[in-house]
């Protein structure tokens, strides 16, 4: 199991040799929902792929991160979550995630990265949000397992604290704003989507996350 030290937190051996067979599938893509899988190239996300989903607080980046899971999920596929100190379980659960295929550890503190690398042996997508900003060592190790395991790793951070090494998908949400009546209805973001190869080329896109559903949908 990759290690970034020997003080670790691990996974019990029998939870590992359940999702280890869910880890390893064949397939070279995992499936996007709606929106998502009409704005990257492929229309999914392609094992051992790092993305990146930059967002200024409270403008949306968890629920974009967190969509991204959605279509694998409603697949079988298992995901893990680190980092996030309050996920928001009922959000979660409209966004069509299953939880039962999600794996969280909410307060890694300074062990993010290592937490990150040993879940890396049973899920095959994983949402990190470093609680300072990445540094570059502690990302490419990261990204390095990820390649290896063909997991796909999805990085939340801040425009303060952006991601340290390039990305090979990447969501930026530019701006933010709340439709209201007498309630918060839906918010709609402005997503500008980028990365590497047909990726590079970048655009905007509108979006509603969440909608008067909670789920992700085009504005």
């Amino acid at each position: 199991m990759f290690a970034f030290s020997s003080e670790r937190p691990t996974l019990p051996t029998d939870l590992v040799a359940t999702l280890r067979p869910v880890a390893l599938a064949k397939s070279r893509m995992l499936p996007l929902d709606e929106p998502w899988n009409a704005m990257v190239p492929g229309g999914g996300l392609r094992r051992g792929s790092t993305v990146v989903v930059m967002a200024p607080p409270g403008s949306g980046g968890l629920s974009l991160a967190l969509s991204l899971l959605s279509g694998a999920s409603d697949k079988g596929h298992w995901a893990g979550v680190v980092g996030v100190d309050d996920p928001g379980v009922v959000a979660i659960a409209e966004l069509g995630i299953d939880l039962r295929q999600v794996l969280f550890v909410p307060r890694p503190g300074a062990a993010w990265a290592e937490c990150a690398a040993d879940l890396l042996d049973g899920v095959d997508l994983l949402v990190v949000r470093p609680p300072t900003r990445a540094g570059r060592v502690a990302a490419r190790r990261l990204m390095d397992r990820v390649r290896e395991r063909g997991t796909v790793l999805i990085g939340l951070v801040e425009p303060g604290a952006p991601w340290p090494l390039p990305a090979d998908l990447s969501f930026t949400i530019t701006q933010a704003q709340w439709a209201t009546s007498s309630r918060l209805d839906a918010r709609y973001l402005t997503v500008h989507v980028g990365g590497r190869g047909e990726a590079a080329r970048g655009a905007e896109h509108l979006v509603v996350l969440p909608n008067r559903k909670g789920r992700a949908g085009p504005g």
